[in-house]
């Protein structure tokens, strides 16, 4: 009996009061519930901090998404700004001015004085004359060739691809390689284009100096230059052209020729509208190639002006005869005629979906 007492005892005082250092208290340095204990204390700061993290990265994402687009396109606003903006705005108050090329920082006030002259000046006018002269004769065969090397190109051909990187290279040619090259080409004595045209009786013409001439001349140099870039225009808006079309028009018994007038050329009726506008844009923004084409004579566009562009005229009055305030009003009023041709294209484009 004694000893069932005594072994009795260190079990009721084991259940009763646990040791300090025994796991179950919690007080020690080691075992699970301490660490639970402790973890317990510590798993409230570290949640806390986690839901901070979490809303930093939400806050940068949210700047992030509202912000990245106009950080992409900024660098093109800075630069146009700069470049484009400036010396826009700067040229129409100078175009308000007398201003020479030798002192630009000194401005005397003459309002539209400089426009009104231009209103009276046969230079200008003959200037604006032969800008619509080589614009119409060099824009109207370069894109019906290229509208024609367009269609050939949509059909499968060998070598395809060799045909579309070739009419591409003269755009990629310097236009001042192209046009000394045409020079020779048209030279009155020993020019190639003379040569061919004294094989078939007809005599040797003075490319240079003739009005009509001239303006022919520098037109083809435009035409070889474009007209590939525009025919790779055309093929890629043929290309978007359903097929369906065609099978169509082909069950109906339409020939190749009559599918190019009354499917091709209708779907593509944008695109050729786009074309004609930079392509008139071009061309009364013409320079390098009647500059060059007048060899060492300079701005004048040939002994009597015949074929002086409105950028040669500009050229002229601003850096040939440093009047900066004339030129001024020049670039200003090539500005207001692309602002008109943009109006035309605007009006044109609305009433063509209309009819669409």
């Amino acid at each position: 009996m004694a000893s069932d007492a005594r072994a009795a005892a260190p079990s009721e005082e084991e259940g009763a009061a646990p040791a300090p250092d025994s796991p179950a208290t919690g007080g020690g340095k080691t075992g699970p519930d301490h660490d639970t204990y402790r973890d317990g204390h510590q798993q409230q700061p570290d949640d806390e901090r986690e839901e901070r993290r979490r809303e930093r990265r939400s806050r940068r994402y949210r700047r992030d998404v509202r912000w990245s687009p106009y950080a992409f396109i900024a660098p093109f606003f800075v630069f146009f700004m700069a470049f484009g903006l400036f010396p826009l705005l700067y040229t129409g108050w100078a175009s308000l001015h007398r201003v020479e090329l030798t002192a630009p920082t000194d401005m005397e006030w003459v309002g539209l004085r400089n426009f009104s002259r231009l209103l009276s000046d046969e230079f200008f006018w003959n200037a604006l004359q032969n800008t619509v002269t080589i614009g119409l004769i060099s824009t109207i065969p370069q894109l019906l060739i290229a509208l024609g090397i367009a269609h050939l190109l949509n059909y499968r051909l060998r070598g395809s691809m060799f045909f579309r990187v070739a009419v591409l290279t003269p755009y990629a040619t310097s236009v001042a390689a192209a046009t000394l090259v045409f020079v020779l080409l048209f030279g009155r004595d020993y020019g190639m284009i003379n040569w061919l045209l004294g094989q078939i009786g007809i005599g040797a013409v003075d490319w240079q100096n003739g009005t009509w001439t001239s303006q022919l001349a520098v037109s083809t140099i435009v035409i070889w230059r474009w007209t590939g870039y525009n025919a790779l225009i055309y093929l890629a808006a043929m290309q978007a052209i359903p097929n369906d079309l065609y099978e169509s028009a082909a069950l109906d018994g339409a020939s190749r020729w009559q599918q190019f007038i009354h499917v091709t050329v209708p779907s593509l009726r944008p695109t050729i509208l786009f074309t004609c506008v930079v392509s008139t844009i071009g061309a009364t923004q013409l320079f390098g190639e009647p500059l060059l084409f007048n060899g060492g004579a300079g701005a004048t566009g040939g002994a009597s002006h015949q074929f002086q562009t409105l950028g040669l005229y500009l050229y002229e009055q601003g850096w040939v005869n440093l009047h900066l305030g004339r030129a001024s009003a020049i670039a200003w009023t090539m500005f207001l005629i692309l602002l008109i041709i943009g109006a035309v294209n605007w009006v044109i484009g609305r009433r063509l979906r209309k009819s669409a």
